[in-house]
């Protein structure tokens, strides 16, 4: 069997277009997160992003995001050791890590819904920020085990 690319170069190699594709579509880097002051502890929440179509899971407004969202982060191969936040399930942290992607991801898939139908994705819970109001975000906690599945 012929390895894939992300299996043959080290991630400083990938091409823009490759850097791009590990995208899975899950949406879930675009939930809200909320720190615990105390301890650190980031939890996610169902409110998403104002630019993200929750029927999609996709950003509406991609190549304009950081213009509108300025608190938007950015993936890039500098910061992604820094990114512990990200999920269990994530390409970008999977392959950081030399771990293989889910079956589902739709560069295995060949299916962009792939990550939906498998219920790796936040279609069924997201939830627009605009009709959340920030101070209700708490309420909106969801479980670790929701995110990294």
């Amino acid at each position: 069997m012929t390895a894939h690319f992300w299996e043959k170069k080290p991630l400083q190699a990938f091409t823009q277009e490759e850097w791009e594709s590990l995208c899975d579509g899950c949406g879930k880097c675009c939930l809200q997160k909320l720190e615990d002051e105390n301890t650190g502890k980031i939890h996610y929440t169902r409110i998403a992003c104002r630019l993200l179509d929750t029927d999609t899971c996709q950003c509406s407004d991609y190549l304009n995001r950081k213009r509108r969202v300025p608190e938007c982060i950015q993936l890039t191969l500098e910061d992604l050791r820094h990114f512990h936040w990200l999920p269990e399930t994530c390409a970008y942290r999977l392959v950081y890590e030399g771990r293989p992607l889910y079956h589902w991801h739709p560069l295995l898939s060949g299916n962009r819904e792939s990550v939906h139908e498998a219920g790796a994705s936040v279609k069924a819970i997201a939830l627009s920020e605009l009709s959340v109001p920030e101070e209700a975000w708490e309420d909106y906690i969801i479980p670790a085990t929701i995110i990294d599945s």
